[in-house]
């Protein structure tokens, strides 16, 4: 028995050393996240004029951000099982209470439109709604793949008054047995007629849409190819359309490493594949993205922008992302092509990990809501006209 166990002990040795050769670090990470109940936010940094603040701590794990018609906060806590409660008086988050609990990673959240009480809740395996503040139970409305891979579900409800949610891949880079992954589907509220909207998206974490209507989301790149490809990307989403993962990447580029196949043109061009509308430096994992909305108490040349939560890196050479960039868009919304950080030092110059934005809740008021799920915390930002640092 002794010799087996010291053999047992050799072998996971040395695949153990051939994984870290293989993949070139690929099992680096960075210590496992805190929720503490004080944060020090002065590494953070926001522009002139604006102000930053915890608005509430100790949320471990918080990830996706919705406020009801009362003025409250609600939070997912996927590792926690939890949906939780920020109540709010006289603009102080004065308590912290989960309401929903033992919950199969619950990501996405929203609020119905035509009910401002009725919550809808993404776990892995499912969509279900409820009435807050009521004795209701959760009721199941959508079936949903589950088990492997990416498990986030981010739902919302669409100016179409339809229900959406975004199923990440199985894996980081294969062809899919399940038409559902790698997608962003849609159903009626009911549930009913839930189909694949659109197709080839490894990882569409989050997605938004811009006031004329427009669908925009975040993708997660595949990993194992180097520090600089592919980029991670935001996309214009469009009904059947396919956006080329597993074998293809940003502006048409087809990964050859993946797909062996010979072809007599390139695969990943139009009108077989949708190419990325802005790339984004791989590894950022982008995540939450928002609009400012224009006519807000917002400075005149943030309106129509959009801000997008970069998660940060945990595979490459040297970290990137752990920040928020603001993307410039003209008054008929067009793409100017700049892009500049909103809100930095989550990593710190001697890489130190302080925390990891995720979603981003902007309010026309001038403020702006982030969860923070390494740190456990929601900031507040807001725009204070004439204040400097």
């Amino acid at each position: 028995m002794k010799k087996l166990f010291i053999i047992l002990a050799i072998v996971i040795a040395v695949a153990g050393a051939l994984l870290w050769q293989r993949y070139g670090g690929l099992l680096r990470l960075y210590p496992a996240p805190v929720a503490s109940p004080t944060i020090d936010i002065s590494g953070l940094r926001v522009p002139d004029g604006f102000q930053l603040s915890v608005l509430r701590s100790g949320l471990m794990n918080a990830r996706v951000l919705q406020k009801d018609t009362l003025g409250n906060f609600w939070v997912s806590q996927p590792s926690e099982g939890l949906v939780t409660l920020v109540e709010m008086e006289n603009g102080e988050a004065v308590r912290a209470q989960p309401v929903f609990a033992g919950l199969r990673d619950p990501h996405g959240l929203a609020f119905d439109p035509d009910d401002q009480f009725l919550l809808y809740i993404g776990e892995e395996h499912r969509v279900s709604r409820v009435r807050v503040y009521s004795e209701d139970e959760l009721v199941r409305l959508v079936d949903l793949p589950y088990g492997s891979g990416h498990h986030t579900r981010t739902i919302g409800i669409g100016p179409d008054d339809m229900l959406y949610v975004s199923v990440g891949s199985s894996c980081n880079v294969c062809n899919e047995s399940d038409a559902r992954r790698a997608t962003i589907m849609r159903s009626a509220k009911d549930g009913g007629g839930a189909a694949v909207y659109a197709k080839g998206l490894r990882n569409a974490v989050f997605f938004t849409w811009r006031n004329d209507g427009k669908m925009f989301a975040t993708e997660m790149g595949r990993d194992l190819l180097g520090d600089d490809i592919p980029p991670d990307e935001i996309d214009i989403i469009a009904q059947g359309e396919n956006y080329g993962w597993p074998i293809c990447y940003g502006k048409n580029i087809h990964d050859t490493e993946f797909d062996k196949n010979t072809y007599v043109r390139n695969p990943c061009m139009e009108p077989f594949e949708t190419p990325s509308f802005i790339d984004i430096p791989a590894h950022s994992a982008p995540l939450g993205l928002a609009f400012i909305p224009a006519n807000s108490a917002w400075p005149r040349e943030y309106w129509n922008d959009l801000l997008v939560a970069y998660h940060g890196s945990w595979n490459r050479s040297v970290p990137t992302g752990y920040k928020i960039v603001r993307y410039d868009f003209d008054a008929r919304g067009n793409y100017t092509g700049q892009v500049e950080d909103f809100m930095t030092g989550f990593l710190q110059p001697d890489g130190t990990v302080i925390g990891r934005p995720v979603d981003i809740l902007v309010e026309p008021d001038g403020s702006a809501y982030v969860s923070d799920d390494y740190a456990g915390a929601i900031y507040k930002v807001e725009y204070r006209s004439g204040l400097s640092f």
